[in-house]
């Protein structure tokens, strides 16, 4: 047996470094799943705001169906002729929503009354006093 634990002459050497790599990536995602998992959900829930629990759900959702397609191939089974390539799709239109309202969310707002009062100040408009000084003729060079 290796260091890794997993005896050497089982599986070719050339993917031994694919492997450790793979089994230090499980150890990460075990390691978040037990940190989400000491939060209940109602706990966690309760502190974010309707948009936030959305995205939650659906990373929730994405992380078990991405987990149980590599499970479906680590089996031999194709996971593009399964089921859970749909809902994977399904779930990927639901984010895409989800990330439209939060753009729009963050986008700026037009505040009308202020618009309206920056054109009617940039607009010319002519009162008695400005029409007094527009009639007498203008200082300075005479045209002959």
């Amino acid at each position: 047996m290796s260091e890794d634990g997993i005896n050497a002459e089982e599986y070719p050497t050339e993917i031994h470094d694919y492997l450790a790599a793979f089994e230090k990536s499980l150890g990460s995602v075990d390691e978040m799943l037990k940190t989400m998992m000491s939060v209940s959900r109602t706990e966690l829930i309760q502190k974010l705001e309707p948009l936030e629990q959305a995205k939650l759900d659906l990373v929730s959702m994405y992380t078990l169906n991405s987990m149980f397609w590599v499970y479906l191939a680590t089996q031999g089974i194709n996971p593009k002729e399964h089921p859970v390539k749909q809902e994977l799709e399904r779930i990927r239109t639901y984010m895409n929503k989800v990330k439209e309202i939060a753009d729009k969310k963050k986008a700026s707002k037009l505040d009308k009354g202020a618009a309206s009062r920056f054109v009617r100040n940039a607009l010319w408009e002519p009162n008695a006093e400005n029409e007094q000084t527009s009639k007498t003729p203008a200082k300075g060079k005479k045209r002959k």
